[in-house]
């Protein structure tokens, strides 16, 4: 099999090599990235539509039936939970220092380990989990880096050009949104990484997998629902299977594409086109070829970027400390009084809980799929640790670099309400990681270079991250053959092309709808479900002596 793959990995490697050549002698006359930029458009525009299907309800109230959804759902666990989001995060502190790993790994006689798994079914095939170091071999994953590579997956682009797009379309009050979808998503989070951790299996090989496939189908079968369960659970990896090609894809080669031609004044088409071929062979590289050097690189080299991201945020907030009562007063009026061409409140609600379920995924269920491997005989101790990654990712992140943006255009050097978040500087357009560099580069002249060092490799990494995800969900559906195995993985590396050739508009529209789409199987489900995360949750604080 190593031989085939070797053979298959260099053939692949060599067509994409030749096409770079070629493409980039004529992809310019040809026009190949309007070409796949025309059919891809179509295709998002529609689905997209499907997704945000609005609400038959008089304005403002005829939002996305989604958006009812994820803001409900997350409401309803917030409430349910007694603000566990707020009431738990002390502990959740704690739980990452790891206060409580003695009581948790000690023997439990109520507890056995969940599902552990006989048969050959959820075999891994070796690759990547040795890639994505939190879904490797059952014990090898603590709280702590649970938590820091989730996040480290989490911080990525939707931070830095997500945020940018939701200010573009819906104005500074899109942020007073992102703030409180996040705070609420930190409850949807506990409860899908509870039920992730509960329903995972144990292969014979210690191998972890989990989530919503797994807790949809068992954990609904339990409640005698599983008949439901297995279809959500096989809606969910359908979903999961386009997320990975969207969000998890599509848009980080989209917006890394757009920096690198940014920042050395490169011409789009046919550039975009190369810049996106060559990024597909270094995806293959890892997820076919098993090279593992590169993404180990980036494993180091992402947590580092990110520290530098937020120092350089704060860094900008401080210049502008005079400012930043009125930024956020900006901010707050905006989030209830929207600027003219904006969309009105409903518009910019939605810009604000589509950007921030893009960058946190709360209610998604993607989260489950990594948090599942942690080393714990509780579930709910990692549920609580979940719910501090929207709090990072979004409230404080999120929250910095629309401060940034905010700050830049206080004299008024663009407008907001542009279609797609395209604003008017200076006689240009620009939109998403763009606008984010100018702001930044306003402050700190040649941030740009830093910025697009960050950018792609946030990129990369997500990439990498992504390919996981949705190659288990692939398998759920497809099984775990060796035809399987490849099929997925050069369908994603022909959506890096697609990405990075693609307009942003497209790439947004695919990517936003295939994320959220996964909430309506994953959000049902933790309806049902939600009883048995008390159970967990109780049966834990117990074990510590919590109340």
């Amino acid at each position: 099999m190593n031989h085939i793959t070797r053979k298959f990995t260099g053939l692949a490697l060599y067509i994409c090599s030749f096409a770079t050549v070629s493409f980039a002698q004529n992809a310019e006359a040809k026009g190949l990235d309007q070409r796949i930029d025309e059919a891809f458009q179509p295709v998002a525009t529609w689905f997209e539509w499907l997704v945000f299907y609005p609400m038959p309800l008089p304005a403002p109230f005829d939002l996305p039936i989604i958006l009812y959804l994820l803001i409900g759902g997350a409401l309803f666990f917030t409430l349910t939970f007694g603000f566990i989001n707020i009431r738990k995060f002390p502990l959740a502190i704690n739980v990452v220092r790891g206060k409580y790993d003695d009581i948790e790994m000690a023997d439990d006689p109520d507890h056995t380990e969940p599902h552990l798994e006989k048969t050959e079914l959820h075999t891994v095939d070796g690759d990547i989990p040795d890639t994505i170091k939190d879904e490797g071999h059952h014990g090898e994953v603590n709280h702590f880096q649970a938590l820091a590579t989730a996040v480290s997956g989490t911080v990525g682009l939707g931070n830095i050009a997500g945020v940018a797009v939701a200010i573009g379309i819906g104005g500074p009050g899109a942020t007073f949104w992102m703030i409180v979808a996040g705070l609420l998503g930190m409850s949807s989070k506990f409860v899908e990484c509870t039920l992730g951790v509960k329903y995972r299996d144990i292969d014979k090989d210690g191998v972890v997998h989990g989530g919503p496939m797994y807790y949809l189908s068992r954990g609904l079968a339990e409640v005698k629902m599983g008949p439901l369960g297995k279809v959500l659970a096989i809606v969910f990896a359908i979903f999961c299977v386009g997320g990975s090609f969207g969000g998890g894809n599509a848009f980080q080669a989209n917006q890394a594409t757009t920096q690198i031609t940014s920042l050395f004044g490169l011409g789009g088409g046919a550039v975009r086109t190369i810049i996106g071929i060559v990024m597909a062979v270094l995806v293959a590289v890892v997820i076919i070829g098993g090279i593992k050097r590169i993404a180990k690189v980036t494993d180091k080299l992402v947590p580092f970027m990110a520290v530098i991201y937020i120092l350089a945020s704060l860094i900008i907030i401080l210049a502008h400390f005079t400012e930043i009562p009125t930024a956020i007063a900006v901010i707050f009026a905006g989030a209830f009084t929207p600027e003219a061409g904006v969309g009105g409140i409903a518009g910019v609600i939605i810009q604000g809980f589509r950007r921030a379920a893009f960058s946190n995924e709360a209610g998604a269920g993607s989260a489950a799929i990594a948090h599942s491997a942690v080393r714990t005989k509780y579930p709910a101790s990692e549920g609580i640790v979940a719910l501090l990654e929207p709090f990072i990712d979004t409230v404080v992140i999120c929250t910095m670099t629309a401060l940034v943006i905010v700050l830049f255009n206080m004299d008024g050097f663009f407008q907001y309400g542009g279609i797609g978040g395209n604003v008017m500087i200076d006689g240009q357009v620009v939109n998403g990681v763009d606008l984010t560099a100018r702001a930044y580069n306003d402050v700190l002249p040649g941030f740009n270079a830093v910025l697009t060092l960050a950018v792609v490799l946030f990129a990369f990494s997500t990439l990498i991250s992504w390919s996981y995800y949705g190659l288990q969900a692939w398998k759920y559906l497809f099984g775990r053959s060796f035809a399987s195995d490849m099929s997925f993985k050069v369908l994603f590396c022909i959506f890096t092309v697609i990405g990075a050739a693609a307009s942003l508009n497209s790439v947004i529209a695919f990517s936003d709808a295939m994320i959220l789409a996964m909430v309506f199987p994953n959000m049902i489900g933790l309806f049902f479900l939600f009883p048995k995360v008390k159970a967990e949750l109780a049966r834990y604080l117990k074990a510590i002596g919590k109340p």
